[in-house]
């Protein structure tokens, strides 16, 4: 089993930043893929970002290149996700995933392995 736990959501206004944390633990080879997502009211899961535990390679949603960076600390078991020039397009309720498959090109057309509980972004113009 993995857990996933996210911190660090709030409220913003345009152009502001926020930084995403997921503190994970258990069963590291449940982690070999590790992903952002979101999901605003009304409209289907999307995926935001996604890293390779093990090399550090990185995957981005088109709308978010160039604005959002993942990274992690595996020693301390954390996945962050730096989001700078927020939009109110941006808001969403944010989830961080683990999957037990390496990440490819089609990451984000997949169901991940386990889920947290999401944290709440909100961008207000």
């Amino acid at each position: 089993q993995v857990q996933l736990v996210e911190s660090g959501g709030g409220s913003v206004q345009t152009g502001g930043s926020l930084r995403l944390s997921c503190a994970a633990s258990g069963y590291t080879a449940g982690r070999i893929c590790m992903g952002w997502f979101r999901q605003a009211p009304g409209k289907e899961r999307e995926g935001v970002a996604a890293i390779r535990r093990a090399t550090g390679a990185t995957y981005y949603a088109d709308s978010v290149k160039g604005r959002f960076i993942i990274s992690q600390d595996n020693r301390k078991n954390t996945v962050y996700l730096q989001m700078n020039s927020l939009e109110p397009e941006d808001t969403a309720m944010y989830y961080c995933a683990a999957d037990s498959r390496i990440c490819g090109s089609t990451w984000d057309d997949r169901k991940f392995d386990y889920w947290g509980q999401g944290t709440q972004v909100t961008v207000s113009s």
